[in-house]
């Protein structure tokens, strides 16, 4: 019976030690980033797209194009700069974040489509600039996003 408790032992220490270690994360599949990124109204593309602009200029973003007739919506953020590496590396970098939007009529619903994308740009003092862009994922982004567009859209619509 001792010899049972030996060997049940080192098993639990091997079981509870496995519970711990984080799994590592997975990248999200296009379906899931497009369930992310997308949502769909009740109301016209009339009503839709403008709420979009609204929300992205309320958010700080300037728009730099919006076509109606297509859907489509760009915006970009200041760019903001970090004079920080400039004293410490030689290199400037500068960030900023684009956001675009797909706005279509299917029936009688619309749906919407956001993208943010992450723009880092390094510039060295030898002249050489390297651009690296990252897809924003985070959720949250998108939830507070489309909750302002809820919002632009159910004051368009009781006017």
């Amino acid at each position: 019976m001792r010899f049972m408790g030996l060997l049940t032992m080192p098993v639990m220490v091997l079981f509870l030690a496995s519970c711990v270690v984080p799994e590592p994360k997975t990248p999200m599949t296009p379906l899931e980033i497009q369930a992310l990124q997308s949502r769909e109204y009740d109301s016209t593309k009339e009503i839709v797209f403008p709420s979009i602009v609204s929300v992205f200029q309320d958010l700080g973003y300037t728009i730099t194009n919006a076509d109606i007739r297509t859907g489509l919506i760009a915006a970009e953020s200041a760019a903001e700069s970090d004079f920080t590496s400039k004293l410490l590396l030689d290199k400037t970098s500068v960030s900023q974040t684009k956001a675009t939007a797909f706005v279509e009529q299917i029936g009688s619903r619309t749906r919407a489509r956001l993208n943010f994308v992450e723009i880092n740009r390094t510039s060295s003092s030898q002249g050489q600039t390297d651009r690296q862009d990252m897809p924003i994922t985070d959720a949250k982004i998108y939830e507070n996003a489309f909750d302002k567009i809820d919002n632009a859209i159910f004051v368009r619509s009781a006017n």
